[in-house]
């Protein structure tokens, strides 16, 4: 069954720009992780020595990774969603469900970028570092509200196609 809000042409939409850079960031952090890795194993493998900060890095860049995901898959409404009862529903009420979750999904991310960025501000303020690296931890957590903030305009278009082509 078609998504009520899933936009379909027959054929498949050229993604925008923003939607492509996106790609192209998963594709580097997802290279990036790989890299780190690997050269943790390799180190690890001939020295019994393992590097400890690639632990933290890694991390990070996995938050970094899923939220970019999560915007690109809200973007092109290929989201996780649990449909199995909705889809049961008279097409009507299942349009107020599916609007109710997506509400539901901006007011978490909005929430979000909110914490994320009394959470950054306190890093910075307080000078925080990071366990490992003993860089400021802002570096780390400035992504938390930036690309949830993405993610609420991804949900807000979303919205918003729904709006527009329901009139």
């Amino acid at each position: 069954m078609q998504n009520p809000i899933e936009v379909s042409t027959g054929e498949r939409e050229p993604l925008p720009r923003s939607v492509s850079i996106e790609r192209w960031l998963l594709a580097l952090v997802m290279a990036l992780l790989c890299l780190i890795t690997m050269g943790n194993v390799v180190v690890r493998y001939f020295t019994n020595i393992s590097f400890a900060f690639t632990e933290e890095i890694s991390v990070s860049l996995m938050v970094v990774m899923t939220l970019i995901g999560a915007s690109t898959a809200f973007y092109r409404n290929k989201h996780i969603a649990i449909i199995f009862m909705v889809d049961r529903l008279p097409p009507r009420i299942r349009e107020h469900f599916v609007l109710f979750s997506l509400a539901a999904s901006t007011l978490m991310f909005a929430l979000l970028v909110w914490y994320g960025t009394r959470m950054a501000w306190d890093d910075y303020r307080f000078e925080v570092t990071s366990p490992a690296l003993g860089v400021p931890q802002w570096f780390y957590s400035a992504w938390l509200p930036g690309l949830s903030l993405l993610i609420v305009v991804r949900l807000l278009s979303l919205i918003g196609r729904h709006f527009h082509r329901n009139g």
